[in-house]
């Protein structure tokens, strides 16, 4: 069953094979950058991006971009 969470402020639908915020991040191709992500308004340490994508949370992802 899909679900819809709120990602970046922006109504996303996610596919049945993203369980966790990791397997988001890996989805999305940030699984191997510098990011902070915050689920349902909290900040999540790495140690917790296994933690469960629910129907309706609210996931924020910030990276990091170089540049001159």
């Amino acid at each position: 069953m899909e679900k819809m969470i709120d990602l970046n402020g922006k109504s996303y639908s996610v596919v049945p094979e993203v369980g966790t915020i990791q397997q988001l991040l890996e989805h999305l191709g940030l699984g191997d950058r510098i990011l902070i992500v915050e689920k349902n308004k909290e900040i999540l340490q790495k140690d917790y991006y296994d933690a469960p994508i629910m129907d309706r949370d609210q996931i924020e992802i910030i990276h990091f971009v170089g540049g001159g």
